[in-house]
């Protein structure tokens, strides 16, 4: 699976067999869902292992030249490499008797696929094992997260939802003494499990991965990003009232309608609903009230159709933002539109924005004495609004 313009690769598997009709029998009844290489025996198939690190799971013969499937698990159970020496491997059983069966086992197998076995089968053993190997890492590094009481999730890299909960609950205590909103965000991709049934839980996983990092890289440095579970993520933001929220959710809507990704040569869009709510809006005494109420708004936008932004009123769109906006005071207003990009706007309707600070700045004058030009603001603030600098 690719997004356009990059490279990314579906699963891999290693497929070890010294009679290519084997091979070529196995690869086209999977190569729908996977990545493969091709070795005809267990010595190519070991340097293949120790060269490509993309190799996620083996399927290998036993009985072969130079190197039989026997030798190649030893080898692999015995690795110092530990992504090798833990990785999934499925024999291709033939007509081996009991004894044979029973010793590939001892030496590690993971499972047996019969060579007749159909593609709805194969396809099912080998994403099984895949993900149940890659839930033993995620439990690896996440064990290790927890010995060390690290807040960052090991697996996507974003904020646990522990400490989203522990950092919210200190920031909506500032904010009521403050007089400041704290806003929450949750975003759900749409038809996560429709993904899953079509093109498996790796294909999906990729799309999730796709969502963490955009959110991550949209997000503002005191923003905290958390996954609460496979298609869901929340955004909590401090200091920020309803508009600015909604701004940050029309962003996001509008960068997933325009993410394309590739399964091999399927187009797959992915679209999100997002829910919004807010201390200043909702009333809500913790950020579990937060999150549930905009999760409340999420399930709205969804049973609407999905690819929707929910909030305390209903759909947010665009119209609705820049009427948000256009109802704020005027340093709200410019701070808003600034945040959003539009320093057209503000740079118009600078007199006022310096008018609406006048009283902070000669408050600071009078207590700190900075030599501010106040008496030159003041003149700049007078002049006609529709004047700019």
């Amino acid at each position: 699976m690719t997004e356009e313009g990059t490279g990314s690769t579906l699963p891999k598997i290693l497929i070890v067999d010294d009679s290519r009709m084997v091979r070529a029998s196995l690869s086209k009844q999977i190569r729908h869902r996977f990545s493969i290489r091709e070795e005809a025996d267990g010595e190519a198939g070991w340097e293949a292992l120790l060269v490509d690190p993309e190799i996620q799971v083996v399927l290998t013969d036993l009985g072969m030249p130079r190197l039989d499937g026997f030798g190649l698990l030893e080898r692999m159970r015995g690795s110092k490499v530990q992504r090798i020496q833990e990785m999934p491997v499925v024999i291709i059983s033939g007509d081996e008797d009991d004894e044979a069966r029973e010793r590939a086992l001892s030496l590690g197998a993971s499972d047996f696929v019969s060579k007749g076995a159909g593609c709805a089968e194969m396809t099912a053993r080998l994403e099984s094992l895949l993900t149940l190997s890659n839930t033993r890492q995620d439990l690896e590094r996440s064990r290790s997260a927890l010995a060390t009481q690290s807040p960052v999730d090991p697996v996507s890299g974003l904020t646990t939802p522990a400490y989203l909960s522990h950092a919210a609950e200190q920031q909506i205590s500032q904010a009521r003494r403050h007089h400041v909103a704290v806003s929450v965000m949750v975003v759900e991709i749409d038809h996560y499990e429709q993904l899953v049934e079509w093109h498996g839980s790796y294909v999906a996983d990729l799309i999730t991965r796709k969502l963490s990092k955009m959110l991550s890289g949209q997000a503002r440095r005191e923003d905290t990003v958390t996954q609460l579970s496979g298609a869901r993520f929340a955004v909590l933001s401090p200091s920020t009232a309803l508009p600015g929220c909604c701004a940050f959710a029309l962003r996001l809507q509008q960068a997933m309608e325009k993410l394309v990704m590739t399964y091999r040569a399927e187009r797959i869009r992915i679209t999100v609903t997002i829910g919004i709510s807010g201390s200043d809006t909702d009333g809500a005494q913790s950020v579990d009230d937060l999150i549930e109420t905009a999760s409340t708004r999420v399930r709205q936008g969804i049973l609407a159709g999905g690819n929707r932004i929910v909030g305390s009123e209903g759909e947010i769109d665009r119209q609705t933002v820049e009427h948000y906006v256009s109802q704020a005071i005027s340093i709200d207003r410019a701070l808003l539109q600034l945040r959003i990009g539009a320093d057209e706007e503000v740079l118009e309707r600078l007199p006022d924005v310096a008018a609406a600070v006048m009283p902070l700045l000669e408050l600071l004058e009078k207590r700190l004495h900075l030599g501010l030009p106040l008496d030159g603001l003041r003149a700049y603030s007078t002049r006609d609004s529709s004047r700019n600098s």
